[in-house]
């Protein structure tokens, strides 16, 4: 099998990045893969049964996609064709379509790498549908996004999607072990930076060995302790794209730990995204909405916290106004829960599109003209200021509907409260039914 820089007729002995000089040979040389290339993997079963099929790999980059691409068509003895979404449009694809179908008649399989195949438009996808079904192509697609927002539906039903974790710590220092025995000689950093260094990477194996590339120029005697580090190579931000998936993992971290009550937590993912560049509205937002949709009334001051840092921070800007979307997520996180008016109105919604547009009952129609209190408009209505500790119990349901209860408060916070008084209304309301039941009993005839 050609290796990258053949295939891009490049000079054997022309300079090579050291990502591409330590590429894995071998399917078991990938590191940070093994639940997709072990023996019971996805990938590990293809390569056992020699059956090649489809397959879409969605990973992070530096974790490996084209490498395992390249290993996969010399595991089946496929030619490698590799094309980007970036560069390539309708004529590549034919013209690559029809040089498969020629190799294929004397014998030879095609394995079609598609870098970024997210970048296709639909009609693009779906010019993939005929090869991939007759075996004209055996498709590979890389992709950093979402495959279930970015590609075709009838795509995704021909392609096994395989998802590629980001490397962790073990399988980085892996690589680090095989950049010294490429040099001969270890790294000469302290374990605290080499700890750092391998946080730099952020997941990344190829952007880990570029790092180790660059330190092999700097020439030091003593080891590199993390801040001398840190000066020697640029350091990279945490991977963190605020218009794509990553975008919305984090926006989610950040709410689940809040209704999980961890402020640390929470207060990790918030640093994550305003380090990222993160809309600071885009942030607040979701505070006013986890404040309404986890905490409710249970803590009825959440909702004004949240709209207070919205508020705060358009006066102070960055990064003093910062603070109050921190202050905000604490207060948020270690509020009292309660989803009860979530539940409430979902539950009160079905109700209304079950039942119909029922009329509210006659005693509490408007009644602003003559005829409508000649039709009964407001007969028998009660003014609940009126009555005995100002709650006269009547039925606001539709008379069409019995009384069905939505909002069920939780035990916890304000909502206490709340349920202390509905059950205290609910016993006056079963009194006033109970006293109607008697006015509507016949009377008893003396003897």
């Amino acid at each position: 099998m050609s290796d990258l820089f053949e295939s891009s007729d490049l000079a054997s002995d022309a300079p090579r990045p050291l990502a591409d000089r330590l590429r894995p040979k071998a399917l078991a040389e990938v590191v940070g893969q093994d639940h997709l290339l072990n023996p019971e993997g996805p990938l590990g079963r293809m390569v056992a049964n020699g059956r090649p099929s489809s397959i879409i790999l969605w990973g992070p980059p530096g974790t490996g996609k084209t490498t395992i691409a390249r290993l996969l068509s010399s595991a089946f003895n496929l030619h490698f064709e590799q094309l980007s979404a970036v560069f390539s449009g309708v004529a590549e694809l034919k013209k690559t379509f029809e040089a498969a179908r020629q190799r294929r008649r004397i014998g030879q399989g095609t394995l079609l790498f598609i870098d970024e195949i997210h970048r296709f438009n639909r009609s693009q996808q779906d010019s993939f549908l005929p090869v991939v079904e007759d075996g004209t192509v055996v498709l590979v697609g890389a992709t950093t996004e979402n495959p279930s927002f970015e590609l075709n539906g009838a795509l995704l039903s021909r392609a096994q999607v395989l998802v590629l974790r980001r490397l962790d710590d073990a399988a980085l220092e892996k690589l680090l072990v095989r950049a010294e025995a490429h040099y001969g000689e270890p790294l000469k950093l302290t374990d605290d930076a080499r700890a750092s260094l391998r946080a730099m990477a952020d997941g990344d194996g190829r952007y880990l060995l570029n790092l180790v590339e660059e330190l092999s120029s700097v020439k030091t005697v003593k080891p590199l302790d993390t801040a001398a580090l840190v000066s020697a190579v640029q350091r990279r931000m945490p991977l963190y794209d605020k218009s794509r998936e990553e975008h919305y993992n984090i926006i989610s971290a950040l709410h689940k730990s809040i209704r999980g009550s961890d402020p640390d937590a929470a207060l990790y993912w918030l640093a994550r995204m305003l380090a990222g560049g993160e809309q600071p509205l885009f942030i607040a937002r979701r505070l006013v909405r986890a404040a309404v949709e986890d905490i409710g009334l249970a803590d009825p001051e959440a909702v004004h916290q949240a709209l207070a840092a919205k508020d705060v921070f358009d006066f102070l800007g960055s990064p003093e106004g910062e603070l109050a979307l921190a202050q905000c997520v604490l207060y948020l996180a270690s509020a009292p829960k309660s989803n009860a008016v979530y539940k409430a109105l979902g539950a009160a919604k079905r109700a209304a599109q079950e039942h119909g547009s029922l009329m509210p009952p006659a005693h509490i129609l408007n009644a602003p003209t003559k005829l409508m209190k000649n039709l009964g408009y407001g007969a028998g209505y009660q003014y609940d200021h009126d009555a005995e500790a100002g709650f006269s119990g009547q039925n606001y349901f539709p008379d069409a509907m019995a009384r069905e209860q939505f909002y069920a408060p939780k035990d916890t916070g304000f909502e206490r409260e709340i349920a202390k008084r509905l059950e205290y209304w609910s016993k006056l309301r079963a009194k006033r039914e109970e006293r109607l039941r008697e006015q509507e009993r016949p009377a008893k005839r003396e003897p």
